[in-house]
C-alpha cells in the first residue's frame, strides 16, 4: 500500500514514540549482550551478523511483544497506528549502532540525555511544527572516527538525544583486530572531540563550543556505565563563559572484567600532563632563546610577522606548527588542484568580536573547522597545506601581510627544479614566485609581480620552521633558498618534533579524517532550481507580468556551468565555444538573449535570489518585459568531501527585438 509522505512522517514518529515507550533499546542491550557473552562462551568469536542478532529477538520473544502491543488499522485511505495515545513531536532518540557488532573487540556506547542552561537562548520559543528556526548540531571525532547528531531547535534546554558507538581497538601490526582490555584502555590518551555548532534560518552557522572529553573514568565505574553532566565552554573570547551543559551517558560493550580503581585513573591523567607540560616548557625556554638570536642578526626584525605560537579556539597557546599535518584524503580528492577548490569553498569568515580593535585571532581546530564549515585565513591556510603534503608536494605555510598591509596567511609549494607556487587558500588561485633582482641594471627584464602577497615573515609546516632573515621581507624580493642560512633561520625540527608530532603532547587536538559527501549533487540541484523558479514568478507576478520558461534554454546552460566549475578547479577554460554555439541555435531570428551566471556556496534559495536581485543585470533579466519573452534558470551543485558545495547557476532570458 502506497503512503503519503506526510503520512508516513506521521507514521514513523507514532512508531518511534511506542517503542521508546516500550524501552525498546535497554531490551536489544540486554539481547545482545547475552547474546555475545554465550558465543565467547562457545569460543566462537566471528563477527555477529545481523540475522543473527535478529533471531536472537525473536527467539526471545522481543518482536512478538512489540507487534502485539502496535496494532494497525485501515482507516480507508491510509494504514496508520494505534498506539493509545495521540501522536506527538519526535523526541529523536537514537537507537544503538550495534549491527554486525564483532564480540571479539570492545566499543564505547555514547550517549547524550539532553542540555540544559544554554541560557543564551533562554528566550526562546519553541518552533511550531514545520516551522523554520536556528538549530544546534553535534558533531563527533575519536580515533578516526566521525559522527553526527540530527539538528535540533536551539532552546535553553535544547533536546540533544542521540547515541554514538565508538569503536575501541588496540594499536600496532596484528593488534588492531583484538579486544582492548583495561590496561590498553588507560594508556588511551585520545580524547572524545565534541564541537557544538548552532546554524540559523539563513544556513549561517556559529561555532559554540569545542569541548574534549576524557573517557577513562569510566574504567572505574561498575558494570561499565556511568553518567554525568559536562559542562561546555565558549570560544574565543568567550571560552571561560560557559555555554551550557550535556547529560553524557557512558557505557562500555562488553564491560571489563575487573575495573580499575580511581585513583590509579587520576594518576595516569596527572602523569600524562606533567609530561606534557615538561615538553612544553623546554620548546618555551628553546622558542625564547632562538628568538633573542633572531633578533640578534637585525632589530629590524622585530617588525616582521614571525608567528610562534597561536591562540585555538579554545585559547590555547600551541605552535603553529602544530596546526599542520600530513593529511591523505583517500579517494574523496584526485589532485592537489582539487583539493585547493575544495579548500576554497569553505567560507571565510574572521572569528567573532565584541566591540571594536584589532581583529580576535582564532586559528581553529582542524574538527571545529570542518564541523563549522567556515574559518579564517588560517584555517585555510592550514588545511591546504595539509592536503598538499598529503599529496607529496613540499608544502609551506606563509604568514605575512598582503595589499594595504593586511594581515594573511597563503600555502608555498617548491617544485624538484626550484620552482615557487604561491597556493592561496580562499581563492584556489595559484600565481608563480620569481624574485626580482635589486642588484640588476635598470634596464635589465625583471619578472612581472603577479600575487596580492606583499610581505613574509616566516613559512613552516609540520615540521619546518623558518623565520626570513632577509634584508627586506618583501615578497617581491624574496628568495625562497630555504637551506640558506643567511636567508632564513630555521628552528630545530627535534625541538618541533617533541611539541608538534600527533600523540606528542595531550594537549593537541586529533587529527579527524575528512568526511565523505551525503549530499545528492542532482538532487539538491533539481530542488534549489524549483525553488528559484518559484521566487522568480513571484517576483514578476508582484509587478503585474507572467513568466513563460524555457525548458530546452535552461538544459541548455548546463554546459556553462560545467565549463565554469571545471575552469576554477583547473585553471582551463574548456566547453565555452559549444555553449555559445548551442546557444546561437536555440535562440530565434530577431530575438535577443541574456544571462547572469553567478557562484555560491550554500543552498539557500531566498539567500541567493537576494543577493542576485541586488545586481542590476540579473534584475533587467528576472524582470524582464517585452514580446514573447522567455525565461530560463539552471542549476549545478557539486559537492565536495565535508560537503562542501560550488553552487553555480544562471538567469536568462530571450525576447523579441523591437526596434
Amino acid at each position: 500500500m502506497c503512503v503519503p509522505p506526510e503520512k508516513a512522517s506521521e507514521l514513523k514518529r507514532i512508531i518511534h514514540d511506542h517503542l521508546l515507550k516500550m524501552d525498546i533499546h535497554g531490551k536489544i542491550r540486554e539481547v545482545l549482550a547475552e547474546t555475545t557473552r554465550d558465543d565467547q562462551g562457545k569460543g566462537k568469536y566471528p563477527p555477529l551478523s545481523e540475522v543473527d542478532f535478529l533471531n536472537a529477538l525473536q527467539h526471545r520473544g522481543i518482536i512478538d511483544d512489540v507487534m502485539k502491543e502496535l496494532h494497525f488499522s485501515n482507516t480507508g485511505k491510509h494504514t496508520v497506528a494505534e498506539t493509545g495515545s495521540p501522536p506527538r513531536l519526535d523526541k529523536n532518540v537514537s537507537h544503538l549502532r550495534k549491527t554486525n557488532v564483532d564480540p571479539s573487540r570492545r566499543y564505547l556506547y555514547l550517549q547524550i540525555l539532553g542540555g540544559k542552561a544554554f541560557l543564551e537562548h533562554l528566550q526562546e520559543q519553541e518552533p511550531l511544527p514545520g516551522q523554520e528556526c536556528s538549530t544546534f548540531t553535534l558533531y563527533i571525532h575519536f580515533r578516526n572516527q566521525r559522527f553526527q547528531s540530527k539538528p535540533v531547535p536551539c532552546s535553553c534546554e535544547p533536546d540533544l538525544k542521540e547515541g554514538f558507538l565508538l569503536e575501541v581497538h588496540k594499536e600496532g601490526a596484528g593488534k588492531s583486530g583484538t579486544m582492548a582490555d583495561e590496561t590498553t584502555m588507560l594508556s588511551m590518551c585520545d580524547p572524545v572531540h565534541l564541537v557544538l555548532v548552532k546554524t540559523d534560518t539563513s544556513s549561517e552557522t556559529t561555532l559554540v563550543s569545542s569541548h574534549f572529553l576524557d573517557c577513562r573514568t569510566i574504567l572505574s565505574s561498575p558494570n561499565g556505565k556511568t553518567c554525568f553532566a559536562m559542562e561546555l565552554m565558549g570560544v574565543g573570547s568567550e571560552c571561560k563563559v560557559p555555554a551550557g551543559l550535556l547529560t553524557v551517558s557512558l557505557e562500555l560493550f562488553p564491560p571489563l572484567t575487573e575495573t580499575l580503581s580511581s585513583d590509579i585513573i587520576s594518576t595516569q591523567q596527572s602523569l600524562e600532563r606533567q609530561k606534557s607540560a615538561e615538553k612544553e616548557r623546554l620548546f618555551l625556554v628553546y622558542a625564547k632563546q632562538w628568538w633573542r638570536e633572531f633578533l640578534e642578526i637585525h632589530p629590524a626584525h622585530q617588525s616582521k610577522m614571525v608567528k610562534i605560537f597561536a591562540q585555538d579556539e579554545n585559547g590555547i597557546n600551541r605552535p603553529v606548527c602544530s596546526y599542520v599535518h600530513v593529511l591523505r584524503a583517500g579517494r574523496l580528492l584526485e589532485s592537489p588542484r582539487q583539493a585547493a577548490r575544495f579548500v576554497s569553498l569553505l567560507a571565510h569568515e574572521r572569528a567573532p568580536v565584541v566591540g571594536g580593535g584589532n581583529k580576535q585571532e582564532q586559528w581553529c581546530t582542524l574538527m571545529a573547522f570542518l564541523s563549522r564549515g567556515k574559518g579564517d585565513c588560517e584555517d585555510h591556510a592550514t588545511l591546504l597545506c595539509s592536503l598538499l603534503l598529503g599529496f607529496g608536494l613540499d608544502a609551506y605555510v606563509c604568514v605575512g601581510t598582503k595589499h594595504k598591509g593586511a594581515p594573511h596567511t597563503w600555502v608555498l609549494t617548491r617544485g624538484t627544479d626550484g620552482s615557487i607556487t604561491f597556493w592561496e587558500s580562499l581563492t584556489a588561485r595559484r600565481y608563480l614566485h620569481w624574485a626580482v633582482d635589486p642588484d640588476a641594471p635598470p634596464l635589465a627584464p625583471q619578472p612581472k609581480h603577479s600575487s596580492p602577497y606583499r610581505t613574509v615573515g616566516c613559512i613552516f609546516n609540520h615540521q619546518t620552521f623558518l623565520a626570513n632573515c632577509q634584508s627586506s621581507d618583501s615578497v617581491e624580493l624574496c628568495v625562497f633558498d630555504l637551506q640558506n642560512q643567511s636567508r632564513w633561520k630555521a628552528m630545530s625540527e627535534e625541538a618541533l618534533k617533541s611539541v608538534c608530532s600527533l600523540g606528542s603532547t595531550t594537549s593537541l587536538p586529533p587529527l579527524p579524517p575528512l568526511r565523505a559527501r551525503s549530499l545528492d549533487p542532482d538532487a539538491a540541484s533539481n530542488k534549489l532550481e524549483l525553488e528559484l523558479r518559484f521566487l522568480v514568478s513571484e517576483q514578476r507576478k508582484d509587478l503585474g507580468l507572467g513568466t513563460v520558461w524555457d525548458d530546452h534554454l535552461s538544459y541548455l546552460l548546463s554546459s556553462a556551468l560545467l565549463a565554469y566549475e571545471l575552469e576554477r578547479c583547473t585553471g582551463v577554460s574548456c566547453g565555452n565555444e559549444e555553449f555559445q554555439d548551442a546557444v546561437r541555435r536555440a535562440v530565434p531570428d530577431g530575438h535577443t538573449f541574456k544571462g547572469f551566471p553567478i557562484h555560491f556556496l550554500h543552498l539557500n534559495a531566498r539567500r541567493v535570489f537576494g543577493t542576485c536581485l541586488r545586481s542590476p543585470f540579473c534584475e533587467e533579466i528576472v524582470c524582464c518585459h517585452g514580446d514573447h519573452v522567455r525565461l530560463a534558470v539552471r542549476v549545478r551543485v557539486f559537492v565536495y568531501p565535508e560537503d562542501a558545495c560550488a553552487v553555480w547557476l544562471m538567469f536568462a532570458c530571450t525576447y523579441r527585438s523591437v526596434l
